[in-house]
């Protein structure tokens, strides 16, 4: 609480004081008494009065110093009328039903937004499930009764079971702690499995691919971590430089182990690759190549990464762009478990 504040609105109430006390020392002189008298009674006005009004702002810089820290000290600032103390003065006990009326108000609003997000949430998590149905029944008869249009369609194919993946991935990318299921996996069999889940992708654009295989072994849940790379091989396919090639490799470095996928692509310029990990950002490479690119792709991988430990870091030049992910190494948990 300011000082300079409190004195200011303290200033009517001075004021008052000051008239009552030159009254009184007009009055006491008319009566016949002596100055020392009057002095002394003036004296102890003053004094009783002026204690009393610092005692009451060190009490109330006291109370209100504690509302603030108590209220910076919760992620959720509107339930401060819940645990705060009921005040005693009679205008501070109406503020305080006041705040807690606006809390309660608060408190059915949210719970109303949370439980029609989380039934638009399990709509379109339904829907998705359910559409993926013909998306492979439509994979399997362009399989089955082949024709000059059947790259290009499972190519397309593809595409909207990748948007699909995308839109059920990001619906649930903030409770990803109930979808996922952590184990040790051979890292390049997740390497293998994306890149076959986008094999008409890379087959139709004439991709080249450079896999330098490892054995090596990380913790981490096996879907998300192939929707995070089928986002980056189609990233890597979207902004490619013809003739197209994409390189898997992986380096070990004493407790990480990081995987890189390297295109000799478009590139990113150096302005925007700051921002590429932010939600709808595309850049000016992306809107030249990719007009109708939502920016979700790397976001999505971010979000995801950080959820899993996974480090994500790029890299880019003219000559195409490096995605990194670093997946942490702890050999005594490797060591108890010993492998799957």
């Amino acid at each position: 609480m300011s000082a300079r504040l409190f004195w200011k609105q303290q200033f009517p109430l001075l004021l008052v004081h000051l008239l009552s006390m030159a009254a009184l020392a007009c009055f006491l002189a008319l009566n016949g008494n002596n100055r020392d008298s009057i002095l002394l009674i003036l004296l102890t006005w003053s004094g009783v009065a002026g204690g009393w009004m610092v005692r009451s702002y060190l009490l109330r810089k006291h109370q209100l110093d504690a509302l603030l820290s108590l209220s910076e000290s919760l992620r959720e600032t509107y339930l401060i009328g819940e645990i705060m103390q009921a005040p005693t003065r009679a205008d501070d006990q109406v503020y305080y039903q006041i705040l807690k009326r606006a809390g309660r108000s608060m408190l059915e609003q949210i719970s109303a937004i949370q439980r029609e997000r989380g039934e638009y949430r399990e709509y379109i998590e339904q829907w998705i499930h359910e559409v993926k149905t013909p998306i492979a029944a439509s994979k399997l008869l362009c399989e089955n009764h082949p024709s000059p249009a059947s790259p290009a369609l499972l190519s397309a194919l593809e595409a909207i079971d990748r948007y699909t993946e995308q839109a059920l991935y990001y619906a649930r990318s903030e409770h990803t702690e109930k979808d996922y299921f952590i184990r040790e996996l051979r890292l390049f069999d997740a390497v293998h499995q994306s890149i076959g889940q986008n094999k008409y992708l890379l087959l139709q654009n004439g991709v080249t691919l450079q896999v330098h295989e490892t054995e090596d072994t990380v913790f981490s849940d096996e879907k998300w971590l192939c929707f995070i790379l089928n986002q980056l091989i189609s990233n890597a396919v979207k902004y490619r430089r013809d003739p197209p090639v994409l390189t898997f490799r992986a380096v070990r470095d004493q407790d990480t182990l990081t995987l890189s996928l390297q295109d000799n692509g478009i590139g990113i310029d150096a302005r925007d690759l700051p921002r590429i990990f932010d939600k709808g950002f595309t850049g000016q490479n992306g809107r030249r190549s990719a007009p109708n690119a939502t920016g979700l792709g790397l976001y999505l991988c971010k979000r995801l990464c950080d959820k899993l430990d996974i480090g994500l870091q790029a890299q880019s030049s003219p000559g195409g762009t490096t995605l990194s992910l670093t997946f942490r190494i702890n050999d005594f948990i490797h060591g108890v478990q010993g492998p799957l």
